[in-house]
């Protein structure tokens, strides 16, 4: 019998010999693992603890089972966690299971079996803030029912999905500890200027940032987005969206705070250059990040030189809103991956299309509306499968700090009012009236 030394999570009654599972501490997780690399036909279970209605999600996949036969697990509610209890008592609510029959036919198996893989595929596509508790829950009945009835390399298949996921979501809850600035974490910001590194070097780097960021966007999120706006159900395209404002903040911080004109000078040529690498590299968010910057009015009210402020202009006609960014889609049809695109004009036209057609038509799916969402999210999917070849240079990635150190908008005003008063303006413009 069981001994009391430890918690006992499960007693599997197989064709051989009966094998017990007693660890001090061992999660339902491993249970199923031991069952999955057993190996062997189990024959029967029998339910030791709560009882519920079996999950449909079961039995959807594989119609055609018949059912007698016993298969035993014992549980400890009292040492169990809430994960645990939760994960057995759903384990056991399906656990009245019979002995497994073979499918009538080999068509029945061969659906069932189809049915299955539909099922991996659509878990394996779940974002990870649709992947709820109760999901999860479910998927776990579903291969527990699959061993149950002999079925393991079907519940290897699934269960390494859902481990995978599970890992993906414990991840996501330390992305913030990683996304904090790198003077935070205990790494000093590099000190020097912009100009100690290459043009080239620092697109290259901005772009590793901003694929790192990009590639963890998942399709799901950006479609919630254009939906709701809801920052928890889209974390990933948050922290994005984050990234690119900070960039953007963090350029017109740089250039403002030089005190010198020639130095303000220097550095929007220094920028207008890193745009070049960056349109050569198809990084269309840290190039409008930057023109988004070097565009703006606190910005573009100081003086600068002819030959300055008409290759900005020049640059400026990318981001064009005037024909609906046609010069920016243009230009995007064009690239060969990898790309990152602007991830702005995506959820605009999303919005677009959701604001604009009914999800329903008589009572039926709308799936015009579906295909124009599929066209736009696409060209994000095919763009997130070709990544980039740039090997990580500490030195500029800790000199941007995270871009962590830039002004807000009011003090960049202040700042941009300081070199250039309102009054001298005006003087400026009555003088070359009278003139």
């Amino acid at each position: 019998m069981v001994s009391s030394a430890g918690r006992h999570l499960g007693v599997v009654e197989e064709r051989w010999r009966t094998r017990c599972v007693r660890e001090a501490g061992l999660g339902t997780q491993l249970f199923l693992r031991s069952l999955l690399e057993e190996g062997g036909t189990l024959l029967s279970v029998q339910t030791l603890c709560g009882r519920g209605p079996v999950s449909t999600l079961l039995h959807t996949p594989l119609p055609g089972l018949y059912r007698p036969g016993p298969l035993h697990l014992v549980f400890n509610n009292k040492e169990a966690s809430k994960t645990e209890q939760a994960l057995c008592d759903s384990g056991a609510s399906m656990m009245d299971q019979s002995k497994f029959c073979p499918f009538p036919d080999t068509f029945k198996k061969r659906v069932s079996k189809n049915t299955f893989f539909v099922l991996v595929r659509v878990v394996d596509e779940l974002c990870l803030v649709e992947l709820t508790d109760d999901i999860l829950k479910q998927l776990m009945e579903l291969v527990f029912h699959l061993v149950c009835n002999g079925e393991l390399s079907l519940a290897r298949v699934l269960r390494k999905n859902i481990l995978d996921k599970m890992e993906n979501k414990r991840a996501l809850r330390y992305a913030n500890f990683a996304s904090r600035p790198l003077a935070a974490r205990g790494v000093a910001a590099r000190p020097g200027t912009l100009h100690d590194f290459h043009s080239l070097e620092v697109a290259e780097q901005l772009t590793l940032l901003d694929a790192e960021l990009f590639y963890k966007i998942e399709i799901p999120e950006v479609l919630l987005w254009a939906k709701e706006q809801n920052e928890e159900k889209s974390p990933n395209l948050t922290q994005f969206t984050e990234h690119f404002n900070n960039m953007s903040y963090w350029v017109r911080s740089i250039i403002m705070l030089q005190e010198k004109a020639q130095d303000r000078e220097r550095l929007l040529l220094k920028f207008i250059k890193v745009m070049k690498h960056l349109r050569k590299l198809n990084n269309f968010n840290s190039y409008l990040a930057i023109l988004s910057a070097l565009d703006s009015a606190p910005i573009r009210r100081l003086e600068w030189q002819k030959q300055t402020s008409e290759g900005l202009a020049e640059y400026c006609t990318l981001i064009d809103s005037s024909s609906s960014f046609r010069a920016y889609r243009a230009a995007l049809s064009e690239v060969e991956p990898p790309c990152i695109p602007y991830l702005g004009l995506i959820l605009q036209d999303l919005t677009f299309v959701h604001l604009g057609n009914p999800d329903h038509i008589d009572g039926k799916v709308n799936f015009s509306k579906r295909w124009q969402q599929f066209n736009i999210l696409d060209s994000m999917r095919c763009f997130q499968q070709r990544h980039y070849d740039i090997k990580r240079n500490e030195e500029i990635i800790s000199f941007f700090n995270d871009f962590s150190d830039h002004l807000a908008e009011e003090a960049l005003w202040e700042l941009s009012l300081k070199i250039k008063p309102r009054n001298i303006t005006r003087r400026k413009t009555e003088r070359e009236e009278k003139t």
